[in-house]
């Protein structure tokens, strides 16, 4: 429930903040607090604090997929529906993929989640790889 709680104020707080100019650095900060909290989620063994990584997990998030959305709408001109139909399935596929992938992971480490959380890493890094690069393509533009 803190979890969604917090994950509903950073996307009141996205709504509210002019972010035009600093949308990648939004998106980057983010992506790096996610990685923070998947570090508390994983190697901090007070329970209490994990249970504080999940709802910061909650906090980072809520700005990727409004700050997505922002990103593709305002790099597409005129993408539409279809635009915002793949939007919608590449997001379903990564929330499919996602967890897939950590229960893969804690599977074959002897059901360990605290290393399939640790796995998870790869995505916020990858997020932040992808935004460094249009961030790189749009200097040449």
């Amino acid at each position: 429930m803190v979890d969604q709680c917090l994950n509903d104020v950073s996307l009141i707080n996205f709504r509210l903040e002019d972010i035009t100019s600093d949308e990648n650095k939004l998106q980057q900060n983010s992506a790096v607090l996610c990685m923070v909290s998947y570090l508390m989620i994983a190697f901090i063994p007070v329970p209490a604090l994990g249970i504080l990584g999940c709802a910061v997990c909650g906090l980072s998030v809520g700005i990727m997929w409004p700050g997505t959305f922002s990103m593709a709408a305002a790099s597409v001109k005129r993408g539409g529906t279809a635009l915002f139909a793949l939007l919608a399935l590449a997001g379903d596929v990564g929330c499919s993929s996602g967890p897939t992938y950590v229960g893969m992971i804690s599977g074959a480490l002897n059901d360990n989640l605290k290393l399939g959380i640790f796995a998870a890493l790869i995505f916020p890094v990858l997020m932040i790889m992808g935004i460094k690069m249009i961030g790189s393509l749009r200097k040449y533009d």
